[in-house]
């Protein structure tokens, strides 16, 4: 019992499904990336861990008067608005930038497939 094969060469990608598919693929990721953020954020809040790093960069900002030299806020850098703000901006950009290197990743790859003739790969029938 021998199984068929079909023996093909992927001469050219199409750079607009290329362009959908990556943006679909890089907005799942920000999905999961924002999600985990979110997750994480919120066990370590519980934790205190936020609250222990806060304490922690006040007592050192402080000056030897007992009042902030700087006029730098701990707090701020830790709250959820900023840090799923940043999630978000990081998440987006992801989301532009790999969209864009893929689909010229695509055209890319149409142009080396015509001085090389493509990638040759083998398919073979399920038993």
């Amino acid at each position: 019992m021998s199984s068929r094969k079909a023996h093909l060469t992927v001469s050219r990608v199409e750079p607009w499904s290329v362009m959908k598919f990556s943006f679909v693929v890089s907005l799942v990721c920000f999905i999961v990336l924002f999600v985990a953020v979110a997750v994480i954020y919120a066990t370590l809040s519980l934790l205190g861990v936020f609250d222990e790093l806060t304490s922690m960069l006040t007592a050192l900002l402080e000056g030897d008067g007992g009042e902030d030299e700087l006029g730098l806020n701990p707090a701020a850098w830790f709250s959820p608005g900023r840090v799923l703000g940043l999630t978000g901006v990081v998440g987006a950009l992801n989301i532009v930038l790999l969209t864009a290197l893929a689909t010229v990743g695509g055209m890319l790859y149409n142009l080396v497939a015509d001085l090389v003739g493509g990638v040759d790969i083998t398919l073979s029938e399920a038993e």
